[in-house]
């Protein structure tokens, strides 16, 4: 969810004792279950991969500033990196993609993880228009595993969200509210996997 949004329709469905998960979403204070992506472990498995390549000019572009999952990433980045900060947030698109990972490379980033898939592709076609080279001069890694992601040019590096897992603890969570158990407002965290494919690389010279 969007921080900044209003969530007052959340609040009415708990107040009505409708069954609903948050997926991939935790706002204070709403009193639902959650079914989420361990952001701090995907960042920490894309970093460290990055890092074990050579690379230490790591930048991020996260999604939306007011978004969870963004914000989980960004504050996971600060926590491993302690070089220059290279931080940039973009819409899930690949032209948001394009101009936030222009400004990192140009900064001086050698790797960008990204917060989704497309972004990760419109890093891919900026590096191109500045001459680079994916990965011989910079390393890119996505978000989602998104099905087409084999066929990108290169394949992309990405990190897997556990998709089938979560739907399955969703729809569990659920059928046991329309059983008449109690919501709660836990969060499960699902672990995520590394992906390695053709858009990651040792660092350049």
């Amino acid at each position: 969810q969007h921080t900044n949004a209003d969530h007052g329709h959340y609040k009415i469905i708990r107040s009505r004792g409708l069954p609903a998960v948050l997926v991939n979403g935790c706002v204070p204070g709403i009193g639902l279950p959650r079914v989420s992506t361990d952001d701090d472990h995907a960042m920490e498995q894309a970093y460290r991969h990055l890092a074990a390549l050579g690379h230490k000019n790591i930048g991020i572009i996260a999604g939306p500033s007011d978004y969870v999952p963004s914000a989980r990433k960004l504050m996971a980045y600060r926590r491993l990196h302690s070089g220059t900060s290279l931080v940039s947030h973009a819409d899930f698109s690949m032209e948001e993609g394009h101009a936030a990972a222009q400004g990192l490379l140009t900064a001086g980033a050698t790797a960008l993880i990204c917060g989704s898939d497309a972004i990760a592709l419109g890093a891919v076609r900026a590096a191109r228009r500045l001459g680079l080279s994916v990965p011989a001069n910079v390393s890119v890694i996505g978000f989602d595993d998104a099905g087409l992601m084999t066929y990108t040019d290169p394949p992309l590096t990405t990190i897997r969200q556990p998709v089938e897992a979560m739907g399955q603890a969703a729809v569990t969570l659920l059928i046991g509210q329309l059983d008449g158990h109690p919501a709660g407002d836990d969060e499960l965290l699902f672990e995520p996997e590394l992906v390695v494919r053709e858009t990651t690389a040792p660092a350049p010279a």
